[in-house]
């Protein structure tokens, strides 16, 4: 190699160098972009080892791997969305074809995601996140479209909790998988992906007013035979079909790889830095990142002792206690653990309490204004769904404002939620009803939009899904004990929704309390 040779590479690699620093110091609103934790909270050869990731990836930048991967993983958000609204939008026909208590059904399917989010989210932090992500789809659209050929409530109820268990886990699974490969200037784009629950709203909503609006059994008959009531079976196998297309779309046009930052707290410093530059590869760009950089600095002390463990099952045991014990490492970290999983708790309580029952609650509240058709009630959910849709680009833009942030629009939406939940009970007629509950779908959906996003980037990402999964089976639990209510409060009145109202605002006021801001830190 010539000295002009050589010190061409040697400029080359000073301007990489300048750039790297450039756009790791550049972040949302032009602020530095720290990291998230101090040290002492997460094993400090982890913490090392995340810091050189951190800087590959900003390194490369947001590229068609990442956008792809917005796409994907943002199917997880269509499936948790239309799923857990289906027990709601197709009650009223099931009751009147099967003649059981209303609230058995969510209760069944809540069951279901709550086994879905537990098994799931600690799964992909214990075996990977690679086949995990590529299931969880496959069981929601098997068992949602094989649900609607239900002969029974029992059945209906089995085959909607098993579909749930798929479904349970794609929040905890897709949103930890796509944190881990984006840049830290771009993880606002966790908040932006709630477009496809909202997009998922949209869709499940303009399909049910057609169906179950005409093929089902007239309000009020005394009998009601299946021939008369196909509309909400054919909803459930139309939601199957899709569910299975964008499974296939995961498995066959995007070749997800394996966490980088799984691989490091595994001690696989070698396959993570090889997943870099794939990464890079396919976005048509380079990598400067090499094994030593991430082997000069150790193993992790946790990574040392998984070796030394000699059955699987054992593995599997020690990495579950292992993961939970380090969500709670240090007093601050433990208290952002238990905040967390009470806000999600909380708000899982409040909004299962009252979406799993709205079109159930139109229709009775329909009644009591004169306008009690199906045509009206799923007329007016659709509208609630498109009013959901600028909630997702509202969400995005809120996070980013400086002294927002995060907790701020978490914090700023719940109690908004809240208080259009308690103007929902002033409503003297069907328009009424409607137009507020359109002010309560609009920032019920930006609060979930930033709390899907804030925990994710808020949990250090070697126990991103068991994080994922203690706050999903937080919201799931709280999600079993709203049909138990529902059960001995009577829906005619208003008394499900100031419990809802009140908890909601609750669950804001709490979000103010966290200890940890992502807005211009880099996710660990």
């Amino acid at each position: 190699m010539d000295d002009s040779t050589q010190r061409s590479e040697e400029k080359e690699r000073e301007k990489k160098d300048m750039i790297l620093a450039e756009t790791f110091t550049t972040g949302e609103d032009s602020e530095a972009i720290d990291n998230l934790y101090e040290d002492g909270v997460l094993d400090p050869i982890y913490h090392a080892k995340t810091l050189v990731l951190n800087r590959a990836l900003q390194e490369q930048g947001m590229g068609r791997y990442q956008y792809m991967l917005f796409l994907v993983a943002g199917f997880g958000w269509f499936a948790d969305s239309v799923w857990p609204l289906i027990t709601g939008l197709i009650l009223t026909p099931v009751i009147d074809e099967f003649q059981f208590n209303a609230p058995f059904l969510s209760l069944a399917a809540n069951a279901g995601l709550l086994i879905g989010a537990v098994f799931w989210g600690l799964g992909c932090d214990i075996w990977g996140r690679r086949w995990c992500f590529n299931i969880t789809l496959l069981i929601a659209g098997v068992f949602g479209l094989a649900a609607g050929g239900s002969s029974s409530f029992l059945a209906l109820a089995s085959l909607l909790a098993v579909m749930g268990v798929g479904v349970g886990g794609n929040l905890p699974i897709d949103s930890a998988i796509f944190l881990d490969f984006v840049p830290a200037s771009h993880q606002y784009l966790l908040t932006f992906m709630s477009i496809f629950w909202c997009l998922g709203q949209l869709l499940v909503n303009l399909l049910a007013w057609p169906l179950i609006a005409n093929f089902s059994c007239p309000v009020g008959s005394t009998t009601c035979r299946r021939s008369d009531n196909m509309g909400w079976r054919y909803l459930l196998f139309m939601l199957g079909g899709i569910t299975l297309v964008l499974w296939g779309i995961r498995i066959f046009a995007f070749n997800l790889l394996e966490s980088p930052r799984y691989l490091i707290g595994k001690g696989k410093d070698e396959e993570a830095v090889a997943v870099i530059h794939k990464v890079a590869a396919y976005n048509k760009t380079t990598s400067s990142l090499t094994v030593d950089q991430l082997a000069s600095i150790g193993q992790p002390a946790e990574s040392e002792k998984v070796a030394r463990e000699k059955w699987e099952l054992s593995k599997t045991s020690y990495f579950t206690f292992m993961h939970i014990k380090s969500l709670f490492r240090t007093r601050r970290i433990a208290y952002s653990t238990s905040l967390l999983i009470s806000i999600w708790g909380i708000i899982g309580l409040a909004s299962t309490l009252y979406n799993s029952f709205l079109p159930y609650l139109l229709a009775s509240r329909g009644a009591h204004f004169g306008d009690a058709s199906l045509d009206i009630t799923y007329r007016n959910t659709f509208i609630l769904s498109v009013v959901g849709v600028p909630a997702a680009f509202f969400a995005t833009w809120a996070v980013r404002i400086p002294r927002v942030g995060r907790k701020g629009a978490l914090a700023l939406s719940s109690v908004l939620t809240g208080v259009f939940l308690f103007a929902t009970t002033t409503a003297r007629s069907s328009n009424a009803l409607l137009a507020w509950n359109c002010g309560y779908t609009f920032f019920s959906n930006i609060m979930y939009g930033v709390l899907y996003a804030i925990s994710p980037e808020i949990f250090p990402a070697k126990d991103r899904g068991t994080g994922n999964g203690l706050v999903a089976a937080a919201t799931r639990v709280f999600g079993l004990i709203a049909p138990i209510i529902a059960l001995y409060a009577d829906l005619s009145t208003a008394v499900p929704v100031y419990i809802a109202g009140a908890l909601t605002i609750f669950a804001g006021l709490f979000a103010l309390l966290l200890p940890y801001e992502p807005r211009g830190k880099a996710s660990m």
